[in-house]
């Protein structure tokens, strides 16, 4: 697999934070939280392949898990970025829990991440997931009064974000058009396994799971999985917060994530 130069934010300074959106996102689902990030971090906000800005992979490149990882780490390396700290939110907490059991992160904090779903859950956020993408992609070119309406962002944005009025009709908007235009969403999906994640006891960095206690997407109740699964992590609660929980309390998982990218 050959890298790829993946578009992104830096900005900052201090030791390299890198933040992985989730799928159907794109690196500005970050912005809530870089004004406090920046001044203690070098942080790096990736989109992933086939997502936001960035380009689809190689062709041959097999969609899932496995090669989104490959695919950061080589990006880092092309950056020239050794053993940064890590967070990641949904499929991006997902990747940056392999990223360090692969020892390629000095720390890790998973939002939410994905991989520690029962078989029924997984069935229901796969259900969510689609529903939201066929939603979006249906409304694309009537997002626009949508996103500019109290209620119209609830519809857009009411699935991930458990404040969509705090979100901004920009936000709102391009986050949807995102989502809609995501041209490897589909196949990213079907190749998620929804308890794929497994080796926990090898990472052998610190760990933070992070999750919304109003998330409707990958419930609360799978944190304690999480936990248990890598029993050296650390674990937080983010009261009110829904499975994108940057737009809902930007201080409290600013200070989640800085705390930490401070252990290790």
């Amino acid at each position: 697999m050959t890298g790829v130069l993946l578009n992104h934010y830096r900005g900052g300074h201090g030791e390299p934070l890198v933040l992985i959106h989730g799928i159907g996102s794109r690196w500005q689902m970050w912005e809530p939280v870089l004004d406090g990030l920046v001044a203690h971090r070098d942080v790096i906000a990736p989109d992933l392949p086939g997502f936001g800005a960035t380009p689809m992979p190689p062709p041959g490149t097999p969609a899932g898990v496995d090669s989104l990882t490959t695919l950061v780490a080589e990006f880092l390396n092309e950056l020239g970025v050794e053993r940064p700290h890590c967070a990641g939110n949904s499929l991006g907490g997902l990747i940056a829990l392999e990223l360090a059991k692969r020892g390629v992160v000095r720390s890790a904090n998973g939002v939410s991440p994905a991989g520690f779903g029962s078989r029924s859950e997984a069935l229901v956020a796969e259900a969510e997931l689609r529903l939201a993408v066929s939603s979006a992609r249906l409304l694309v070119d009537r997002v626009k009064p949508l996103a500019a309406r109290r209620r119209g962002r609830k519809l857009l944005l009411g699935t991930f974000v458990a404040h969509p009025e705090r979100v901004t009709p920009h936000d709102a908007l391009e986050s949807a058009r995102a989502l809609a235009q995501a041209p490897w969403f589909d196949d990213t999906l079907s190749a998620i396994d929804p308890a794929g994640f497994t080796g926990g006891g090898q990472i052998q960095v610190p760990v933070t799971i992070s999750w919304g206690t109003k998330d409707r997407v990958l419930l609360p109740r799978q944190a304690q999985r999480a936990a248990r699964a890598i029993p050296t992590a650390r674990l937080v609660m983010l009261p009110g917060c829904g499975h994108v929980p940057t737009y809902d309390d930007p201080q409290q998982v600013t200070r989640t994530l800085l705390d930490g990218s401070a252990t290790a």
